[in-house]
């Protein structure tokens, strides 16, 4: 999977939260001031492009929506993450994690109730 650059990353985050859309509505999400509508209309061409948004017609207008959702490029990006900086080892990754001096107590509660949760689940044959 392609990588998003930060303009790209920004127009899908608006066009997650609109779930479909017209230009002018992507537009609109940006905070003042806004980039160039032609600038805008470019980056969402990069999309289509690159098959994170696809579009139907309507007349001379296009309604946009995303390819994928923002879990799944999540997935896909922290997974790139994992195999680029821990060698594929997602134990090494969660062990970084755990080294975090800004991890309080109370998150690394979490942590371990969200992994035991799946630790059950898969006892249980279940995912």
């Amino acid at each position: 999977m392609k990588e998003l650059t930060k303009a790209e990353e920004q127009v899908m985050q608006y066009a997650w939260e609109l779930k479909k859309a017209f230009l002018k509505d992507i537009v609109e999400r940006f905070p003042e001031p806004r980039p160039a509508y032609t600038t805008i209309s470019t980056v969402v061409r990069v999309l289509v492009r690159k098959g994170f948004l696809n579009y139907e017609t309507f007349g001379k207008v296009r309604h946009y929506f995303p390819t994928l959702s923002k879990e799944q490029y999540f997935q896909k990006h922290v997974n790139s993450v994992i195999n680029n900086f821990f060698s594929g080892s997602k134990s090494k990754f969660a062990h970084f994690f755990t080294q975090d001096e800004d991890l309080n107590l109370t998150e690394l509660e979490e942590i371990k109730q969200l992994i035991e949760h799946k630790i059950e689940k898969l006892k249980e044959g279940h995912d």
